[in-house]
């Protein structure tokens, strides 16, 4: 991971788990669940990033609200997304988590005057190369 030539593209497998913002917190809850994942990419009707909610904006959600459930994702997601390109090194990605204190980024396209997102890089994925470089030196 230290070396400056290890990009997102070489790092991360591409494919992204989205719901829309009219989608409903059970079932935004209900996809993280079944996928074991952190957070789902919220999109537009055009498939161009529109925000990001995690299992925090759930829980959020469920103290404020006796019935939760009938929240929408754009009540609660967060629309100023921390985005990186796919030839971002990861040591980058690394500092953007440790400044902005995040846990993870959407890696996407720039598309015209839109963003398409293609992955997500987390710090869970970060510790995962880190192992394997170690791994790699030894």
């Amino acid at each position: 991971m230290r070396e400056p030539g290890t990009t997102v593209m070489q790092a991360k497998r591409l494919g992204v788990f989205t719901c829309k913002a009219d989608s409903s917190l059970l079932d935004a809850a209900r996809k993280m669940a079944d996928e074991d994942i952190s957070a789902l990419v919220v999109m537009d009707d055009e498939g161009s990033l529109a925000g990001i909610i995690t299992r925090t904006d759930l829980l959020r959600a469920y103290a404020a609200h006796a019935d939760w459930t009938k929240c929408h994702v754009g009540d609660f997601m967060n629309p100023n997304v921390i985005t990186v390109g796919l030839s971002t090194p990861l040591s980058q990605v690394t500092q953007l988590l440790l400044d902005k204190q995040i846990h993870r980024v959407v890696v996407v396209r720039q598309e015209e005057a839109r963003l398409r997102p293609v992955a997500v890089i987390s710090a869970a994925d970060l510790v995962y190369h880190m192992v394997r470089e170690y791994r790699e030196l030894k």
